[in-house]
């Protein structure tokens, strides 16, 4: 055995991985002693292990490229930025969610460990530079989140949406693999950087290489929730317990964005013509459903689950373009759009209470007259997912439609900017609903301190960003430069 493959410098860009694994491991030593009327300290536990990590992980933003454990493992700009992103988009969905899962019994150590697993498999995916440890953390998270969706066994809905993930999830997995196992025959290698090389030279096989990206694309879109893989979404968003889909609907997609950049714009680079073309259909087909079939939901989980439909769409725009603005503008789009989600699904767990659960549209009538501040909340989310200005919303997607415009999809772009009309029209309804109707009922607004602060500062950053966006627009900018 070769001692130096355990190294201090070895391990080192690992580092924040083998520290949430620890901290998971604790977790789940600890609630074994903990009383049901102590479950708290297993939240504050699993909150402290996401910071403490997201601190570690901050603190390599800036090193240099670091490829370790035999080629399988980078520790690169882009995955740093990403890395603290998803771990602070989980942190913020527990603090969301805990008066609802206290409230359900859900606030447990399963719920938590889960949690917590999902977000080291997003970690595992962000610095994957392998084949094998790209599946092995989309595994690890695909698997948390199946039983994370199953874990309210009194629901009859949560475990139809969990079996109904699971199956479809199973699928895209083994499309995925069969894609993966293709680039192996054609090139003869699993790590990105030899397939990229192999792919860019004469010793491969270009026809079975682009059978492997037809499959590849097709799991990918599968994971993002793209047209014509998307069924899973609306019963998954609606049948999972808010939480859950919080946490479905939010960091995941930073980690989906790492995959794609990771097997595409890495690995197939060299077939780029390829996939490009796909990914542009893929883009048209989901903000064109997307915003068409959420006009006839009143549900607001179910209109929030095809929103994201469309907002894959977005993303995929800017990854078609294959340039190095289309990759930085879909990461500034991946981020604020979990800044977003993040909002609105707060602002549903915010009303929410024991026995309650306001995801209809009505639940949201009058709101106003409730509270202006927390109206006013969900007006800038709501503006930013529609992308009318000055929420960052309207930025990115003028990011992105730039970049797909100077890479010849002039055709998608102006579809994009038609579909994003007919989108604003349910948005603005909830709006309406909030500020020109009378309450339908009672609205009941009473989270701990922490959730109210924290929900504040969400909605106020997506307003920031939106009139200040060059900082993170140069980060994401310089995290692609450096990384590609």
């Amino acid at each position: 055995m070769n001692t130096a493959t355990f190294s201090l410098a070895t391990v080192a860009p690992a580092i924040p991985e083998i520290a949430l694994l620890a901290c998971v491991s604790a977790l789940l030593l600890v609630d074994l002693f903990v009383p049901d009327r102590e479950k708290h300290l297993s939240f504050w536990l699993a909150i402290a292990s996401l910071a403490g990590t997201a601190v570690l992980a901050g603190a390599t933003v800036g090193n240099a490229t670091a490829v370790t454990f035999h080629g399988m493992f980078v520790s690169d700009p882009m995955s740093q930025v990403l890395k603290v992103a998803a771990l602070g988009a989980s942190a913020v969905t527990l603090v969301y969610g805990r008066l609802y899962l206290e409230a359900r019994s859900l606030l447990r150590g399963e719920f938590l460990s889960l949690a917590l697993f999902a977000t080291l498999g997003m970690m595992v995916m962000i610095s994957a530079h392998h084949f094998l440890t790209l599946y092995l953390g989309l595994e690890l998270l695909a698997l948390s989140l199946y039983a994370m969706v199953a874990l309210q066994r009194d629901s009859a809905r949560a475990t139809e949406a969990a079996m109904k993930y699971f199956v479809l999830g199973a699928l895209a997995s083994g499309m995925l693999l069969y894609g993966l196992s293709m680039l192996y025959g054609a090139t003869g290698s699993l790590d990105i950087a030899r397939v990229a090389a192999s792919l860019g030279g004469a010793g491969a096989s270009q026809t079975l290489a682009v059978f492997g990206v037809v499959f590849v694309v097709a799991g990918i879109a599968f994971k993002l929730g793209a047209v014509p893989f998307h069924m899973w979404i609306p019963d998954v968003y609606h049948g999972a317990a808010t939480p859950a889909t919080l946490f479905i609907g939010a960091a995941p997609k930073i980690a989906a964005f790492a995959f794609v950049i990771r097997l595409l714009a890495q690995a197939l680079g060299g077939l780029d013509h390829d996939w490009q073309a796909m990914l542009a259909l893929l883009a048209a087909a989901s903000i064109g459903l997307g915003n068409l079939v959420a006009i006839a939901q009143t549900n607001l989980k179910r209109m929030l689950a095809y929103s994201t439909i469309s907002h894959m769409g977005f993303l995929l725009m800017g990854l078609a373009a294959g340039t190095t603005n289309g990759y930085a503008s879909a990461m500034f789009y991946v981020l604020t759009y979990v800044l977003m989600t993040l909002g609105a699904f707060g602002m549903i767990l915010l009303l929410s209470r024991a026995g309650f659960e306001a995801e209809e549209l009505e639940d949201f009538r009058g709101l106003n007259r409730k509270s202006r501040w927390y109206a006013f909340v969900m007006l800038v989310v709501v503006f930013s997912l529609a992308g009318i200005p000055p929420a960052v919303g309207f930025l990115a997607k003028l990011a992105v439609l730039q970049a797909a415009f100077e890479a010849g999809f002039g055709w998608l772009v102006v579809f994009a900017v038609l579909m994003s009309v007919v989108g604003a029209f349910y948005y603005l309804r909830l709006v309406k609903l909030m500020y020109m109707d009378e309450p339908a009922g009672e609205i009941t607004i009473a989270p701990r301190a922490d959730a109210r602060v924290l929900l504040s500062a969400n909605a106020l950053a997506v307003l920031a960003l939106g009139i200040v966006p060059a900082p993170l627009m140069d980060l994401c900018a310089r995290a692609i430069t450096a990384s590609l």
